[in-house]
């Protein structure tokens, strides 16, 4: 088959990988020079640890045996396996992470409940005061930044793929075809489009009614810490935004301890994970209504700054890098995907959410099995 892709972010990348892997023809068309949007704004999160149960973890796990494989040919996208702490540091928190422990799926996703001494034991940079943490085995991490650049390059070396940066995709032509605004019509057996968070224009006029929407966050970068941060570190407050944590004991923690104004106001969690270099990112926010700003907002970045400094008992290396980037969501945040048939042989997959960089080769691979490649 010829397999056409829009979009090279690490949705529409994986769907290349899919295909050629399946010893298909892709060409991929992007248009910007390459990807510059959530895939590479994010933390390079493969999070099994907070997916609701059901559909949304069998695809994070399915993923994230995907990612690994994908990673023993592809050493640039900076696989680890390296799993997560949730660092909790009240009973309120700690009430959380039990009923974590007792979900019925709790093994399968790596779960156990560590003392603070273990806590230090196995990620001796945490030297503050807590409770606790939630470990989750399963949890790993990429290099955003590179990550696609990489699986371009093993894409580009199987000899079947193409790559079409600065093109911006104008029109379906038919039903297996699109023309770009160089004017050139790229006709295949199936088209896959994977636009991120383009929502208008084309996206639009094929799925007018598309139940998907955007969200904002915002993010940082530090200059190297100086030592290692073994696992991707949480704070407590992404038990209120990750599905798996829901229930009694969370409405008891948010009774008990609400979010400090700031982090209510921008729907905060502290995610932090070491990059290749030593440095860390850390965030994040979330905005939902647009439109949004076009500009980062400082009292964010003091709450992150201080609530990670807490748990490291250091102050942070300096910050480097602040930034903004902005995915695309099923409003139904139940479902891991949109994926739609919007001409004969033209698909659109799209609203993975903060789901993409986790879930995105298992959705390729679904895909992939659905349209008979």
């Amino acid at each position: 088959m010829r397999v056409i892709v829009v979009g090279a972010g690490v949705l529409g990348t994986m769907h290349a990988w899919q295909a050629v892997q399946r010893g298909h023809e892709v060409v991929h068309i992007e248009r910007e020079p390459e990807a510059r949007g959530a895939s590479v704004r994010n933390f390079g999160l493969i999070w099994v640890s907070g997916r609701a149960g059901g559909e949304e973890l069998e695809t994070a796990l399915r993923a994230r045996e995907l990612w690994e494989e994908i990673a023993a040919h592809v050493p640039g996208l900076g696989f680890r396996a390296n799993g997560s702490l949730t660092v909790v540091t009240d009973e309120a928190e700690l009430a959380v992470a039990r009923a974590a422990l007792a979900r019925p799926d709790a093994a399968a996703r790596g779960l156990e409940l560590l003392t603070p001494d273990e806590v230090r034991a196995l990620d001796p940079a945490l030297r503050g005061e807590f409770a606790g943490g939630l470990r989750c085995a399963r949890d790993a991490a990429v290099e955003p930044r590179t990550a696609q650049r990489a699986l371009k390059d093993a894409l580009l070396a199987s000899g079947r793929y193409t790559f079409l940066g600065g093109r911006e995709v104008r029109d379906v032509v038919g039903g297996n075809a699109v023309r770009d605004d160089h004017g050139t019509t790229h006709t295949g057996d199936a088209v896959v489009l994977c636009t991120g968070a383009w929502l208008g224009g084309l996206v639009r006029e094929l799925a007018p009614g598309l139940p998907v929407r955007r969200v904002r966050l915002q993010m940082m970068q530090t200059a190297p810490l100086g030592e290692a941060l073994t696992s991707s570190v949480a704070d407590a407050d992404s038990f209120r935004y990750y599905p798996a944590y829901g229930g009694a004991a969370l409405d008891a923690m948010a009774a008990a301890r609400p979010q400090p104004p700031v982090a209510a106001a921008h729907k905060m969690q502290l995610l932090m994970v070491q990059r290749a270099d030593g440095g860390l990112t850390i965030g994040d926010t979330h905005e939902y209504a647009e439109p949004f700003s076009f500009d980062v907002t400082e009292d964010p970045y003091a709450h992150l700054t201080a609530t990670a400094e807490a748990l490291l008992g250091r102050p942070l290396p300096r910050t480097e890098r602040r930034w903004a980037g902005v995915y695309a969501q099923c409003r139904d945040t139940s479902r891991v995907v949109h994926r739609e048939r919007v001409r004969d042989d033209v698909w659109l997959v799209t609203g993975p959410g903060g789901r993409g960089m986790t879930c995105s080769p298992a959705i390729a691979e679904r895909t992939a099995d659905e349209l008979g490649w």
